[in-house]
């Protein structure tokens, strides 16, 4: 593996471990989700560009279709993982709470 490849993959890794730092220092469960959500998909990235050059075109290409598979998924997941767990945790204020009167909005309006 080529010096430059090999800084890339760590500073991906470095990525990692700040992602990691942060699951576990972070107190509420939407800052958790976060932290991970936003630097796992940025140190894929990372990581990717310093394996391509190792890996030839059709690795390379393969990396590349993994990429967008996951910058595409990616965030739907995070946002479903949000919207469960603000259902799951009752505790808001009900005056400062939007998507609870949304969803409560879109439930009376499919009743009907």
């Amino acid at each position: 593996m080529n010096p430059v490849s090999q800084v890339i993959v760590v500073i991906g890794v470095g990525i990692i471990l700040l992602a990691a730092i942060g699951l576990m220092k972070l107190k509420t469960p939407y800052a958790r989700i976060h932290a991970a959500g936003k630097a796992s998909p940025v140190a894929f990235l990372v990581i990717a560009i310093g394996v391509i050059p190792e890996v030839g075109w059709r690795g390379g290409a393969e990396m590349v279709l993994a990429c967008v598979a996951l910058v595409i998924t990616l965030p739907i997941g995070v946002h479903l993982l949000f919207r469960a767990v603000h259902v799951a945790r009752p505790e808001h204020d009900p005056q400062l709470d939007e998507l609870r009167a949304a969803s409560r909005r879109s439930e009376s309006a499919s009743d009907t």
